[in-house]
């Protein structure tokens, strides 16, 4: 059977929940998932797929996943790659493609990633900390912007391409 890890990054909790619905889908097609915050991935030797997602911030990807990337792209550049984000708050969130910022972008050409996808986030006034989050809690971005149909469709294929493209 074949070992999948999605690793993640995020501050509230939103990318996590993303991740383990991702891991649950990549099971049902009959994968072994692991879900494990990026900052606390030593490496990727024993899997044979990666998924890496990470929230965003002010257009920046969390320095953890950042950091995972740098650590592993050697390791990563030898097996298949998908990337995610989350983060798009507000009407049409859930259909809004974020391109990669410049330094995630290069990291992705490096080890050969496949297309980021984009997925709305979630924004709780209960969570948020700062005046600038706080501001956007009050207005139009406030709520949960994720399609989880939408996720679990790309999880699936996902797991369909790793089941082609790894040896199982």
């Amino acid at each position: 059977m074949t070992a999948v890890l999605v690793a993640y990054a995020g501050r509230h909790g939103g990318t996590r929940q993303i991740a383990e619905v991702i891991a649950a889908e990549l099971g049902e097609t009959g994968l072994s998932v692991d879900v494990r915050d990026a900052a606390d991935v030593a490496g990727v030797a024993q899997y044979g797929a990666v998924v890496v997602g990470s929230a965003l911030y002010y257009h920046r990807w969390r320095p953890e996943a950042v950091r995972f990337l740098e650590r592993n792209a050697r390791a990563l550049a030898e097996r298949p790659v998908w990337l995610f984000h989350s983060g798009p708050c507000g009407p049409g969130a859930a259909t809004h493609q974020v391109s990669l910022p410049a330094n995630v972008a290069l990291l992705a050409a490096r080890i050969d990633a496949e297309r980021t996808a984009t997925f709305g986030g979630r924004l709780d006034p209960a969570t948020v900390r700062g005046l600038i989050p706080r501001l956007m809690a009050s207005g139009q971005r406030a709520g949960d912007f994720r399609d989880w149909d939408r996720i679990k469709a790309w999880a699936r294929d996902v797991g369909r391409r790793v089941r082609t493209r790894v040896a199982l």
